[in-house]
Parts: C-alpha cells; sequence; structure tokens
C-alpha cells in the first residue's frame, strides 16, 4: 500500500504525457497538409530571429506595459516549473524534496525563495491581464471574433496560472519541515498565518493535497494547450525560426507564372514544341489557396501559433476605417478550418472526404480579402512573426486567376492593361501624349 501513491503517480504522469504527445502528433499532421516550401536558407539569421523574438521577447516589449506583463509570466512560468522536475522525482520515488539534499540546505533556498518570488509576480501580472482583458475595455479584446470561446480560452488560461501559482505557494506555507528550516520561505512564511491552529496531521494533507493539484493541473494545463491559444508557448520557436526573411512587400511569384512569362519572352523559344514527356499528364496546379491544403507548411504553423492578442488588427488601416477585415480573425478562421480537416481525417480513418466546405467563403469573405491593403502592418506587428497578409494574397490570387471574381475596377484596369498596354482605357498610340502636354 505504501507504493500506491507512487504508481498512481506514474500512470498520471504517463496518461498526461501519452496524451500530449498523441496531439502533438495530430499537430504535426495537420501542419504537413499544407504544400511544402523551403525555408532553409540563412540558417544564422534564422536563429538570430529566433532567439531575440521567440526567446528575448523583442517585438513583444514594442508596447512596454504588456510586453513587460508577458515577460515577467513567460520568465515566471518557465524558471518555477524548473521544480516540476523536483515533484516528479518525489512522486515517482516516494522521496520528498529530493534536490534539497542533492544541491544543500543553502542554494535549495535560494531556488525556492526565487520561485517564491516568482510565482508572486507572475499571481500580479495574470491579474492585471485578467483585469484588462475583462474590465478595462480594450478594443482589440471586444471585437466580435473575441466572443464565446476566444474570450472563455483566454480567460482558462489566466485561472490556471493564478491557482497553479497559489498552489506552489500553499504547498511551501503548509510544509512544516520547510517551513522550520526558514531558509527560501520568502513569500510562503506570510502565508503560514492563514494556517495557524491546524494539527500537523492536517497541515500534511493540505501540504500534499496541494502538491497533488498542483501537479495533476500542470498535466492538465499541457495537454490543454493543443486546444487554446497558448499553443503559441511551444511553436513561437519554430515559427520565427522559419518566419519569412525578404523584405515586406516583396511577394512571391508563382512558379508556373514565372515559367509561362520566360518562355514568352525568349526569342529562341518554340511556342509549337511538343511538352516534356508525361507533362502533359499532369494535372495542372491550382493558381492560388481556396483551402488549407493549398497553402504552404508554414501558413498552417502559423494560424497554430497566433496568439490572439489582436495586435495585428489594432494596427491594420482597414480595421481601423471599419472595413471588415480583421487580420486576426483570419489567422483564427484558418486554425478552425485546419482543425475541421483534421477530424474529418481522423473520423475517416486518414483520408480526407471531400466535406463540401473550403477556407474561402465558408470560413474567410471575399470582402474581407479584398479590404486589405497589403500595407504590411499585420505583418510588422505580430510578436512572433506570423504572416496573415500571405495567406490573404494567396486568396486573391485563387479568385482572381481561377474564378475572374476580381472587384469590378481592377478587372477593367488587368483588361486595358491586356489590351493596351496600360491600366487607362486609350490607345496604344496615345499612351506617351502626356510626356507631351505642357
Amino acid at each position: 500500500m505504501q507504493y500506491l501513491p507512487n504508481i498512481f503517480f506514474a500512470l498520471a504522469l504517463a496518461f498526461g504525457i501519452g496524451f500530449f504527445v498523441m496531439n502533438i502528433r495530430k499537430l504535426s499532421r495537420n501542419i504537413k497538409l499544407g504544400k511544402d516550401v523551403d525555408r532553409t536558407d540563412n540558417k544564422s539569421e534564422r536563429l538570430k530571429n529566433m532567439i531575440l523574438i521567440a526567446l528575448g521577447q523583442s517585438k513583444m516589449v514594442k508596447r512596454p506595459f504588456s510586453g513587460f506583463l508577458h515577460i515577467i509570466v513567460y520568465v515566471g512560468f518557465i524558471i518555477i516549473n524548473i521544480e516540476v522536475l523536483e515533484i516528479i522525482i518525489d512522486g515517482l520515488f516516494g522521496t520528498h524534496r529530493v534536490f534539497q539534499g542533492l544541491l544543500g540546505r543553502q542554494f535549495y533556498g535560494f531556488l525556492i525563495g526565487t520561485f517564491e518570488v516568482l510565482a508572486t509576480l507572475v499571481f500580479v501580472a495574470v491579474t492585471i491581464f485578467w483585469l484588462r482583458r475583462n474590465v478595462s475595455n480594450i478594443k482589440r479584446f471586444l471585437s466580435k471574433e473575441m466572443k464565446g470561446w476566444p474570450k472563455n480560452d483566454g480567460n482558462y488560461i489566466l485561472y490556471f496560472e493564478m491557482v497553479l501559482m497559489t498552489l506552489f505557494l500553499v504547498m511551501n506555507a503548509t510544509d512544516v519541515s520547510f517551513q522550520e528550516a526558514g531558509v527560501g520561505n520568502i513569500v510562503s512564511q506570510f502565508i503560514v498565518p492563514f494556517f495557524e491552529g491546524y494539527s500537523i496531521e492536517t497541515l500534511h494533507t493540505i501540504e500534499r493535497s496541494a502538491w497533488w493539484i498542483h501537479i495533476l493541473g500542470i498535466l492538465v494545463f499541457l495537454n490543454y494547450l493543443y486546444y487554446s491559444k497558448h499553443l503559441h508557448i511551444l511553436l513561437a520557436f519554430p515559427n520565427t525560426y522559419f518566419a519569412n526573411l525578404n523584405p515586406k512587400g516583396q511577394f512571391a511569384n508563382l512558379e508556373s507564372v514565372t515559367k509561362e512569362v520566360k518562355l514568352m519572352m525568349d526569342p529562341d523559344a518554340d511556342p509549337y514544341a511538343m511538352p516534356v514527356e508525361g507533362e502533359e499528364e499532369a494535372e495542372p496546379e491550382k493558381f492560388g489557396a481556396s483551402d488549407v491544403t493549398d497553402l504552404n507548411w508554414v501558413q498552417l504553423m502559423n494560424s497554430y501559433t497566433c496568439t490572439e492578442c489582436g495586435r495585428c488588427t489594432s494596427s491594420c488601416p482597414a480595421s481601423l476605417t471599419g472595413k471588415e477585415l480583421s487580420p486576426r480573425n483570419i489567422m483564427m478562421k484558418t486554425r478552425d478550418r485546419l482543425e475541421e480537416v483534421g477530424r474529418n481525417i481522423d473520423v475517416n480513418k486518414g483520408v480526407f472526404v471531400d466535406d463540401g466546405k473550403q477556407l474561402l467563403n465558408d470560413y474567410i469573405s471575399p470582402e474581407e480579402l479584398w479590404a486589405c491593403t497589403s500595407c504590411n502592418a499585420c505583418v510588422e506587428e505580430c510578436p512572433v512573426n506570423i504572416d496573415p497578409l500571405s495567406i490573404i494574397m494567396d486568396m486573391r490570387r485563387y479568385l482572381v486567376m481561377e474564378e475572374s471574381a476580381a472587384p469590378q475596377e481592377l478587372n477593367m484596369m488587368m483588361t486595358n492593361i491586356e489590351n493596351n498596354g496600360a491600366p487607362w482605357q486609350y490607345n496604344q498610340q496615345d499612351r506617351l501624349n502626356w510626356a507631351k502636354e505642357e
């Protein structure tokens, strides 16, 4: 019977990690549904971006107040979870504060004291975040896409962090031997008076309960990440590493179109030449994107990495002038559709069965796409280098090149270019008349 808690702990740990790994495999599969794109160039610059932006939070602090609070939560939560290693060892082998013997009383006390201070700061920062989301009426948290689940999801994470930090401090405050040692109880010593009058056995029960709920809560939190916008905790690093390094405003050309243009411009090309054997049998490549499987894998990873912070939308000139477009909503809808496709594959045993839906029209409307000014403000603002504009442009390509569904003004311009060699509707011979005007 004395080993029963250890066995239960091992089973809980195995189940928690196993379920997490299963979801990560599902996540990886969904991302790989996207088209291939080579992002292996400039490894040193990519590594630098990852270190500065994902690890160093360099783009977060462009908005100093929220950026500073985020750094507290980020650093605090990561460092405090070093203690999880000790909990795992204690849980598996039935020890108690095993690192105290390994690291020495003074150094261990310094570590735990640091953890307690960080836990307190995290609790304060998270409380401020909750007030900003629910009381302060900040516009970017009140958009229509932030109703229902997105709003609740943000709050659930904050509640998780509040409870986990509280449990950590209660666990230390009710650990009698730890408090009697008087080393490392920088914050928890002030919580001890709340438990005065309790017997040693009751304090031990409270300490063990806080310990169990704390570690089980961490396992639940770990598995909740897959269903939450806080998946960026894991994906921010690869997302910043594989981000587009080209100058903003430089758009990728379609290889098939580039090939045709080069062929047209080549004076030595034979327009009557037979195609290479086998090419005529290949299915023509779709121009642009109408569904998530037409996007590349980096764009799909972008959708999972989105933090739903709304910095992109709050900087979007189209959104600011009341138009339908919200770059944040573009990423959220892309993720929603990708999740739907993933569930379809799960239900149909690894094969996608056409459900009659697509990202374009069913999730994202042409009105949203054509509202975009392609200014790159959303790309510049994103704290983890997400590129909503690339998705918008790929879907615009589909509308223009596959459905001829551009707005009338653009269709007129393109027709004039085709017929007259200029965007304006006049004879080619009159193109340079403007230069002769006095």
